[in-house]
């Protein structure tokens, strides 16, 4: 089902861009453009199951009371790493597809929480005390402008690096 909706939006993004732009949807730079949007909608799925294995887990550990001064810190863990399972999964079936299988999955996905680790963890926790700290910006307001740099850094990081996507 999930993979039906992904191959609908595709198609609308293709038209879309074609029409815009008067080329085929053959044109590498359609191809990138389509790329990047379709890892945009893995990245606003992932944010979204994020959250809610977030709130479960809180939920969880909150009324199990297994962990309760660390509760939230373990909810976040438990939802980093099912949520980047979940971009894994979608990135190397719908963005990065892999038409050969030669691709090492394990690899790719050890790949893939190196690099969303980095981004989403450590680059904007700097990047937030960037704003917030020291340029004195709102702490509501940070985080989107995190997502300008890591959004787009991460898609470079996992095209070129966690799957090794050169071409368009």
């Amino acid at each position: 089902m999930i993979s039906r909706i992904f191959g609908f939006i595709e198609q609308v993004i293709k038209r879309v861009l074609c029409s815009l732009l008067g080329t085929r949807s053959s044109d590498e730079k359609v191809q990138g453009v389509i790329q990047f949007v379709k890892f945009g909608i893995v990245g606003l799925s992932n944010t979204l199951i994020s959250y809610v294995i977030y709130i479960i887990a809180l939920w969880l550990f909150n009324s199990t009371k297994v962990i309760p001064e660390i509760d939230y810190l373990a909810a976040q863990f438990v939802s980093f790493m099912l949520s980047v399972l979940w971009s894994f999964y979608w990135n190397n079936r719908f963005v990065f597809e892999d038409g050969n299988n030669k691709r090492n999955v394990l690899h790719a996905l050890f790949k893939t929480y190196i690099s969303y680790a980095f981004t989403g963890l450590f680059l904007n926790s700097i990047l937030s005390i960037v704003w917030v700290e020291i340029l004195h910006w709102s702490k509501i307001i940070a985080p989107i402008i995190n997502l300008l740099v890591s959004v787009p850094l991460n898609f470079v990081m996992n095209k070129f690096w966690a799957f090794k996507s050169y071409e368009v």
